[in-house]
């Protein structure tokens, strides 16, 4: 061991859900975090005096955002209920992957001596806010005061999209981007539309039993849904954007909370927590892919997860045959498909578990945080010995930012510290990216598309990434006429491939416009 490191641990782990959507059970994201720590305080099974100096010494909390109440200093009001005063405290940007993020970082600095008890935790009551905005109870009684109005539950699909080139054409939205790569996968793949479709409903059934097995799961009591239930467009299962029907988006109206804290073994053994709970932070390593889904080299692959993937095994001293159990973010089907390709695992009845809670659709995709809940049962797991290595991918944005970090019941091998720094850069900049047109017009051939549909399942628009043929520039256009949007809806024939004509739009600047038939106009 160098000289002046620690190894961290994580000693505690706590997770908490409050099923009821009573307007007199409102518990706010806050309160469910304190709950989910105090859970973590009696996970160690320390002794009351050791809890209790435990406790004391919390010197960094790290708090992951929550989309369902906009605190002023979430972290700040954390400490004052915990009556500590960590010298680190942290609130993160948004993202899926944050959870992955700040546990790795807790643990570096716990090695490094810069912490000695750290919490990182994260919770969402969109569920009761839901309640309460229906019930006509905002602000909900007696949570935190604010100093501006909430009079909307968030949600990432009614956002604004900003001002760039994908606002411009109405697209940006994750149930829009994810579609796109399920597209371009199958087609890369050569698979039918139908063959994805039935691929994706087995997971999603697969994924859908695994949940109904997880107390902590949203939907654990419940019949899980099946491959037909998930895989058949339905007036309850009705097409967001194609190919994905409800059953296989992300379920965010949840109300969760989860904690992981974390120590050394120095300390650890100074408490008298018993090693049954200590489990090993190995390495972890993220990186990102571009925000603007248009500046991606292609649909079919994600450079960030794979890249993200194999810097945390092998700064963690694994390969990727080392892990028995693995936990893949999966907002949609795409993800967990895309790691799974990469490390040669089957997509269906992989070897190995490629989730451990059952997915954002059955589990609860508790905004930024599910992954804080996957690390969480990640412990519980190794700590069963039900395997010696675990890896978890958390992903956030639109398919752009990814954090893996590997966990064990042993210390990282020939007790090396653990790592200083993530490996990799905060964005992947080495790839070859087409040249992108804002304007473009003449003959294309569509590079991946996706359509967004009515409530009542009629079409509402269509989405196409296209390459111009005279010089392989890329470009972003809506459907130009009902009979393209018609043919882009058809679940019978493979639309990625085919010709068509771009042009510029005359009645809305910067947008453009694609349709089969070069003489149609809208």
């Amino acid at each position: 061991m160098a000289a002046g490191r620690r190894t961290p641990i994580v000693v505690g782990v706590g997770d908490v859900k409050n099923r009821s959507q009573k307007l007199e059970d409102a518990i706010e994201p806050m309160q469910l975090m304190l709950q989910a720590i105090q859970q973590a305080i009696r996970d160690t099974n320390a002794s009351p005096s050791a809890a209790a100096e435990l406790r004391s010494k919390i010197d960094s909390i790290d708090v992951v955002a929550t989309w369902t109440w906009p605190y002023p200093d979430l972290p700040g009001l954390l400490s004052k209920r915990l009556n500590v005063e960590p010298n680190h405290k942290h609130y993160s940007p948004h993202g899926g992957n944050q959870p992955a993020k700040l546990f790795d970082e807790a643990a570096r600095r716990i090695s490094l001596g810069k912490s000695k008890v750290a919490i990182v935790t994260g919770g969402e009551a969109l569920a009761s806010l839901s309640a309460c905005a229906a019930g006509g109870k905002l602000p909900p009684p007696g949570w935190t005061e604010l100093d501006r109005n909430v009079d909307s539950v968030f949600s990432p699909s009614t956002r604004g999209l900003g001002d760039n080139l994908g606002a411009m054409h109405s697209i940006g939205a994750p149930i829009h981007v994810y579609p796109l790569y399920e597209n371009g996968f199958r087609a890369h793949r050569g698979q039918s539309i139908q063959q994805n479709n039935t691929e994706s409903a087995q997971l999603y059934a697969e994924f859908a039993q695994v949940a109904e097995q997880n107390p902590l799961a949203w939907n654990y009591g419940r019949p899980a849904e099946t491959e037909n239930s998930i895989g058949n467009v339905t007036k309850k299962n009705r097409m967001i954007c194609f190919p994905y029907p409800l059953l296989m988006n992300a379920f965010n109206t949840v109300n969760l909370a989860g904690a992981c804290l974390l120590t050394s073994t120095d300390y650890a053994e100074e408490l008298g927590i018993p090693e049954s709970r200590w489990i090993y932070p190995l390495g972890g390593a993220g990186t990102s892919d571009s925000s603007d889904f248009w500046e991606r080299p292609n649909f079919y692959t994600s450079p960030s997860i794979s890249r993200s993937i194999d810097a945390s095994l092998e700064i963690s001293g694994l390969s990727k045959d080392h892990i028995d159990l693995f936990d893949f973010y999966s907002c949609f089907p795409i993800v967990p498909k895309l790691a799974c390709q990469h490390l040669g695992l089957s997509i269906i009845k992989p070897s190995k578990p490629v989730t451990l809670l059952g997915g954002l659709t059955s589990f609860g995709g508790a905004g930024n945080n599910y992954s804080m809940h996957a690390i969480t049962e990640m412990v519980r797991e190794l700590r069963k010995r039900n395997g010696q290595y675990g890896l978890i991918l958390a992903n956030g944005g639109v398919l752009s930012y990814q954090h893996a970090i590997c966990l064990s019941s042993n210390p990282r091998k020939d007790e090396s510290p653990y790592p200083s720094a993530n490996p990799l850069p905060d964005l992947v900049k080495d790839v070859p990216i087409p040249t992108v047109d804002p304007q473009a017009e003449g003959d294309a051939v569509i590079e991946t598309y996706t359509i967004e549909f009515n409530r009542d399942g009629t079409p509402l628009r269509g989405y196409v990434v296209g390459q111009l043929r005279s010089n392989g520039h890329r470009f972003i256009a809506n459907h130009g006429d009902a009979s393209t949007l018609k043919q882009l809806s058809s679940n019978a024939e493979e639309q990625i491939g085919r010709a068509g004509w771009v042009r510029k739009d005359s009645e809305k600047a910067g947008r453009n416009l694609f349709s089969f038939e070069r003489t149609t106009k809208l």
